[in-house]
């Protein structure tokens, strides 16, 4: 008698191959567009570099806060400084608000997740009146004051925000 040697894999390990790849695949795809938003996510803060300089250059010239974008960026409430000028890929615009806040409103090719939602910069000042940046959520620094009238809240899913911008 003669055996036949089996070639090739049968039909339950296929089977089982196409089970495990579909339970991999469930888990990746969640965990990879949460990576996505949050990539979006960081293009605000990143686009608000500018208006960061000008708000702290407002503040070391004047001793205050700029209300709005023509103050930060011209010193003056003349001339045209409009919060739609700061625009990226995901970013629709960046403002700044009482204490010289910025809010950054993320829109255009952004997630549907955090499509019109805001995240907030907010200036604080330490005991040496040295401007540091308080992203989103996070907590202020022992030592450290927000500026008076910064009052901007972030909307932004927890999950999305950037490590520096949670509490």
């Amino acid at each position: 008698m003669k055996r036949s040697i089996q070639k090739g894999f049968t039909l339950i390990e296929l089977m089982i191959v196409v089970a495990i790849i579909g339970i991999l695949a469930a888990v990746a795809l969640p965990a990879y567009q949460d990576y996505t938003v949050r990539a979006q996510v960081a293009e605000g803060p990143t686009l608000a570099a500018g208006l960061k300089a000008a708000v702290s250059d407002y503040y070391s010239a004047k001793g205050d806060f700029p209300t709005t974008n023509a103050l930060a960026i011209n010193g003056t409430t003349t001339g045209t400084a409009l919060a739609t000028d700061n625009q990226g890929s995901y970013v629709a615009e960046i403002a700044v608000g009482n204490g010289g806040a910025l809010s950054i409103k993320y829109g255009n090719k952004v997630n549907k997740d955090i499509k019109d939602k805001i995240l907030t910069l907010t200036p604080a000042l330490d005991l040496a009146k040295n401007i540091t940046w308080i992203c989103g959520t996070a907590s202020v620094p022992s030592g450290v004051t927000k500026a008076s009238g910064a009052s901007a809240t972030t909307d932004i899913p927890t999950k999305y925000l950037p490590t520096s911008c949670k509490l």
